[in-house]
Formats: structure tokens, C-alpha cells, sequence
């Protein structure tokens, strides 16, 4: 038996990237998967591929920091599946600068997308997901919620908005016998990631990700489906003593220091 055999989950930016590993991990492991994603389109064809594989899943669109697009995704997924387990945040959208580069309307668009989503999914899943026996909610953060690297103001500051967001859920669901976590993974291959590499200095991309894998105590960028495992290992019934965690898949990369090894003389 799968964990997740008849568990419903809905995951919020499912459509790519670490959101559509999710789905997939979540699908293999036997949940009926309802699959977000700005374009409609796009999250079809991901719930198309599950159900290629003898999976059950749906695909609905919307602009996440829309209240009606979390209102629509919760009530089909109800609708379809008759059960709401597990919600998955996995939207966000990355902008660069310090705080004098960075707009007001680019600041309010990033925390709109990576913040108020998540808050919208969550305020609109939870009653369903507390109706269940042990379910669960994961959003996605990342390493940079807790370190930062240079001109990433608005996306650093929305991540560690999210990290802080995910533990007082945690605190204020238990009651409910819900559990929230979060995982904040390091440089992972998405289309996102690959649309930064592409803006250095006309660099090619294979070899700027190769470059940022040194980055990492494994030598390399993470995938998207090992996060994604992660994130269907935090939603299901094995991590039941396991709430209020921020949970690095990151390669190792919190964990090295960056000291210079060595004796001066």
C-alpha cells in the first residue's frame, strides 16, 4: 500500500517546476492530485501525465492572489475527490535587486504571489483539510528564507515571511490535528532557475548551473522530484510526529561553512 492511497492533495503551482515534482511524487505514491497552475493549460498537462500513468487528477487556473482562484481550486478538488488531505504551496515568482532597486509594484508582486498566496490557499483549505483524519499542508520556501545572497530583497524577504508563516500555522492547527511544514530547498533545476542562469553574462546554462552546483557540500543542483519526494514524505501518514519544521533540501549547502581552510603565515 502506497501513503498516500485515497489522500486527496492540492498543490498550488503544480504546473512546474518544484510544484510539478510534487504532483508527481504525490501521484506515484497513490494521492488523487489537484493541479494549480497560473495557465490552465499547463497544469492540464501535468494532470494528463498522471493519469497516463492510472493516476486520478484535475487541473484548475487562476492567479493565486486571487481569493476566487483558491476558492475554485478547493471546491473541484472537493468536488472530484469528495476529500481535501493535503495542500501544497509550491508558487513564486523571483525578482532581483536591493531594496533601492527593487519597485513598490515589483516588491507588492512577489510577496502578492510567494505571501498572500500562500496565506489564500491555506485560509481557504484548511476547513476541509481539518475535516480529515491527519492531514497536513507543505509550503515551499528556500534556503534563501534563512541566508541571503546579494539583490534578492523581495524574494528573500517573501521566503522568510513564508518559513515564519508555516510555524505559526503549525502551532495554531495542531489543535486541529493538522500538521504544517515547510521545505526550503536550495538551487534546484526549474524553468526559473534556468531563466537566471540565462542573465549571466550571456553564459551557457548548463554550465552556470554546473557552476552554481559548487555551491552545494553535494557538488551539484538539485531535481525537482527530489524535493518533491520530500514534499510527499512531509505530507503523508510516516512524518505523523513531524509539524512546525523547516526542512533544508538543499544539497548540504546550509551546512558548509564558507570559511577559507588553512594557516596564514
Amino acid at each position: 500500500m502506497n501513503d498516500h492511497d485515497g489522500r486527496s492533495c492540492l498543490v498550488i503551482g503544480g504546473s512546474s517546476g518544484i510544484g510539478r515534482g510534487a504532483c508527481l511524487a504525490l501521484a506515484a505514491a497513490g494521492a488523487n492530485v489537484a493541479v494549480h497552475g497560473l495557465d490552465e493549460g499547463e497544469a492540464a498537462e501535468v494532470a494528463a501525465s498522471i493519469q497516463e500513468s492510472g493516476g486520478r487528477a484535475i487541473a484548475v487556473g487562476g492567479d493565486i492572489a486571487d481569493p476566487e482562484t483558491s476558492q475554485r481550486a478547493v471546491d473541484r478538488t472537493l468536488a472530484e475527490f469528495g476529500a481535501l488531505h493535503s495542500l501544497v504551496v509550491s508558487s513564486g515568482i523571483q525578482r532581483y535587486g536591493d531594496v533601492v532597486e527593487t519597485s513598490v509594484d515589483e516588491w507588492d508582486h512577489v510577496f502578492d504571489v510567494n505571501v498572500r498566496g500562500a496565506f489564500l490557499a491555506a485560509r481557504t483549505a484548511l476547513p476541509a483539510i481539518r475535516a480529515t483524519d491527519g492531514g497536513t499542508v507543505v509550503v515551499v520556501a528556500s534556503v534563501q528564507g534563512s541566508a541571503s545572497q546579494p539583490k534578492v530583497a523581495a524574494y528573500s524577504a517573501s521566503k522568510g515571511a513564508l518559513i515564519a508563516l508555516t510555524r505559526s500555522m503549525a502551532i495554531d492547527e495542531a489543535a486541529h490535528g493538522v500538521r504544517v511544514n515547510s521545505v526550503s530547498p536550495g538551487s534546484i533545476d526549474t524553468p526559473m532557475l534556468r531563466a537566471s542562469a540565462a542573465g549571466v553574462n550571456g553564459s551557457d546554462v548548463d554550465d552556470v548551473l554546473d557552476h552554481w552546483g559548487t555551491a552545494h557540500a553535494l557538488g551539484r543542483v538539485g531535481q525537482a522530484m527530489e524535493v518533491g519526494e520530500a514534499i510527499a514524505f512531509l505530507a503523508g501518514p510516516r512524518s505523523g510526529f513531524i509539524t512546525g519544521v523547516d526542512l533544508k533540501v538543499d544539497g548540504g549547502m546550509m551546512a558548509r561553512l564558507p570559511a577559507p581552510i588553512g594557516v596564514l603565515r
